[in-house]
C-alpha cells in the first residue's frame, strides 16, 4: 500500500522534497503453510477446543499488532466468493462465501472474521449450523464436532455492505460509478467472511452479478461470462494462492483494455470507459516496467497483471494481486511529475513480488512488503528518472531517527493508533526500511545483495515468510552472521551508522524529519 498525501504534492518541472510517503495491500509449499499457526502463536490453538455450551467469543492469531485477526484450529484451501451488486451503492450486496478448509485440531465450533453483513443462513459440509456474533467474529456451531485433519466446507448466506463499510479503514471502496475494493490490513471481513490473515493464503473463485451496463473485473483470469436479459454474471479465478487482504473486485461502468507483457503474460487493465483515451499513455508504460523488475529479481509470479484505475478518492494505492488499485486522480490530475507516477506504479508493481507472492507471515512483517516496494520504486526514479538513490538515503537517514521515535523500528513497528487501524502504515516500514536495504547492500555488496533478493523471492514464492528468514537467507548468501547488523537495523532504537558513509549523520532531537528526496 501506498499513501499519497495530495496537499503536499510536487508539481511537474520540481525537483524539491518527494511527496512524503506516510503509509502506503501452483500451490504454496506444504511445509510453510502447515507450520504458520504455531509460529504466530501455538497457545492459541489451545483456545479452540471450546465446549458447545461455553459463550462464543472472538478468537485470533494472536498478531502482535492484530491480536484477533484470523482464527486457530483450521486452514483455508480455498475461497468461493459470489456477488449480486443491486445497480446503487445505497443497498447491500447479496453474497454466498463458500470456504473449504482442512481442520488442525479437533472443534467443536469454529469462528470466522465478519463484520457489517447480515448472515441469513450457515451450512457446515451441507447440513444447517448455528451460528452467532461475538466481536467481528461468526461464530459457528455444526451439528457435530469436527475431527482435527478433516476437509470442512462452511457455506454463508449473507449480505456484503458498502454503506455500513464507509466508515472503515477498508473494504468495499464506493467510485462514482460501483464499487472496487481495498482490504488491507484488516478489513477483508468486511466485505466476506474469511480467516483474515495473510499467514492463511488460499485459491479464490470469485462470481459477479451486476446489471448489463456494468463491467465487473477481479483477481486471477476470467472463466465464464454468463450474459442475461438484465444482468451479467463474471467468473474469475486464481492459479496461485492469495491473501484475503488483497482480494479485488471492481464493479463499474469501466472498460477492460488487453496488451501483452513480457513472455506472452496477458496484461489487462480496467480504467472508466470516459477516461480511456486519456489514460492509455500511462497503462502503455506498464509491459515495459514488468520487464525492468524482472531483470531485477526475476519472472512474474502471477498469471496476469494490470492496473485498475478507480474514480474514488482513498488516499492511497494498493497492491491487490494481478491488479493493483490506483486512483484515478494520479493520472488525470496533472500534478506529478511524469517519473514520480511511473515509479508508484512500480511501487505497487514490485509487490506483486514483495508481499503477494511472498506475504508476510505476521503484520510485524510488513517492511519486507513496504521496504521493498520502496526501494525498487526508488531504484526505478534512479535509473529512469535520474533522481539519486543516494540522495534519497541519505534524507532517509536523517530522519530515520525520528522515524523509529514516532512509530518503533522497522521490523518492530508500533502498534495501529486507537481508532486508525492503518497506521502502522508509518514512514518507519518505507523509507525506513528501505534504508535498512541501502545499508545491507552497503555491507554485503551489490553481487550478493543482488542474489539474495532474486533467492528471496523464488525460495518463497507461493508462501509466506517472517524477518528471520530474511536474515538468515542474507547470512547464508554472504557468507557471514548478519545477525548482529539486523538486530542494529531492524530494531534498534537509534539507527546504526551507515556502512560506507561514515559522514552521514541523523537530525539532531526536536529537528523536524525531513521528508526524502529523489
Amino acid at each position: 500500500m501506498l499513501l499519497t498525501p495530495r496537499s503536499q504534492a510536487q508539481r511537474p518541472g520540481t525537483h524539491g522534497p518527494r511527496p512524503g510517503i506516510a503509509a502506503c495491500f501452483r500451490r504454496p509449499p506444504r511445509s510453510p503453510r502447515r507450520l504458520k499457526a504455531t509460529a504466530l502463536l501455538a497457545s492459541a490453538v489451545s483456545v479452540c477446543l471450546l465446549a458447545a455450551s461455553s459463550p462464543p467469543v472472538p478468537l485470533g492469531l494472536g498478531d502482535r499488532l492484530y491480536p484477533e485477526l484470523g482464527n486457530p484450529g483450521y486452514d483455508v484451501e480455498s475461497y468461493n466468493l459470489s456477488f449480486t451488486y443491486p445497480g446503487t451503492n445505497s443497498k447491500p450486496l447479496q453474497a454466498i462465501t463458500t470456504i473449504n478448509a482442512r481442520t488442525t485440531t479437533d472443534l467443536d465450533r469454529l469462528n470466522l472474521d465478519f463484520a457489517h453483513g447480515k448472515v441469513e443462513s450457515v451450512q457446515v459440509n451441507g447440513e444447517p449450523a448455528t451460528f452467532t456474533s461475538a466481536g467481528d467474529d461468526l461464530v459457528v456451531t455444526p451439528t457435530r464436532p469436527l475431527a482435527a485433519g478433516s476437509w470442512t466446507r462452511i457455506t454463508v448466506r449473507h449480505t456484503s455492505d458498502p454503506v455500513a463499510a464507509k466508515d472503515q479503514d477498508g473494504g468495499w471502496v464506493r467510485t462514482e460509478d460501483g464499487l472496487a475494493m481495498a482490504n488491507q490490513a484488516d478489513a477483508a471481513h468486511v466485505v466476506f467472511p474469511c480467516n483474515d490473515h495473510p499467514s492463511d493464503k488460499a485459491m479464490f473463485t470469485i462470481r459477479i452479478t451486476a446489471p448489463n451496463d456494468y463491467t465487473a473485473v477481479a483477481n486471477g483470469l476470467p472463466t465464464d461470462v454468463e450474459r442475461g436479459s438484465e444482468a451479467t454474471t463474471w467468473t474469475y479465478r486464481t492459479r496461485h494462492p492469495m491473501a484475503t487482504e488483497l482480494a479485488q473486485v471492481s464493479i463499474g461502468h469501466s472498460s477492460v483494455l488487453h496488451r501483452t507483457g513480457p513472455h506472452h503474460l496477458p496484461v489487462r487493465d480496467v480504467v472508466p470507459t470516459k477516461d480511456r483515451k486519456e489514460l492509455e499513455p500511462w497503462l502503455a508504460e506498464t509491459p515495459d516496467q514488468i520487464a525492468w523488475m524482472e531483470s531485477k529479481v526475476g519472472r512474474y509470479p502471477f498469471e496476469t497483471y494490470g492496473v485498475l484505475m478507480a474514480q474514488a478518492s482513498t488516499g492511497f494505492e494498493l497492491e491487490t494481486q494481478t491488479l493493483s488499485l490506483f486512483e484515478r486522480e494520479l493520472f488525470t490530475g496533472h500534478t506529478y511529475p511524469k517519473w514520480y507516477v511511473e515509479s508508484i506504479m512500480v511501487h505497487e508493481l514490485s509487490h506483486q513480488w514483495f508481499g503477494d507472492s511472498v506475504s508476510p507471515r505476521t503484520w510485524s512483517d510488513l517492511w519486507l512488503n513496504e521496504g521493498h516496494a520502496t526501494w525498487y520504486e526508488a531504484l526505478y526514479a534512479d535509473e529512469k528518472g535520474h533522481m539519486p538513490m543516494e540522495k534519497r538515503m541519505k534524507a532517509a537517514y536523517a530522519a530515520s531517527d525520528g522515524w523509529r521515535d514516532a512509530g518503533g523500528p522497522p521490523a518492530a513497528p508500533k502498534a495501529p493508533d486507537p481508532g486508525q487501524k492503518i497506521s502502522i502504515f508509518r514512514p518507519n516500514v518505507y523509507d525506513g526500511a528501505a534504508l535498512v536495504l541501502y545499508a545491507l547492500r552497503q555491507e554485503i555488496g551489490r553481487p550478493a545483495f543482488e542474489h539474495l533478493e532474486r533467492s528471496w523471492v523464488t525460495l518463497h514464492r507461493d508462501g509466506t515468510a517472517t524477518t528471520a528468514d530474511y536474515e538468515r537467507l542474507a547470512s547464508r548468501i554472504s557468507g557471514r552472521d548478519l545477525s548482529g547488523f539486523f538486530k542494529g537495523w531492524l530494531y534498534g532504537e537509534k539507527t546504526p551508522p551507515m556502512p560506507g558513509h561514515p559522514d552521514w549523520k541523523p537530525a539532531a532531537p526536536g529537528t523536524k524529519a525531513a521528508k526524502p528526496a529523489k
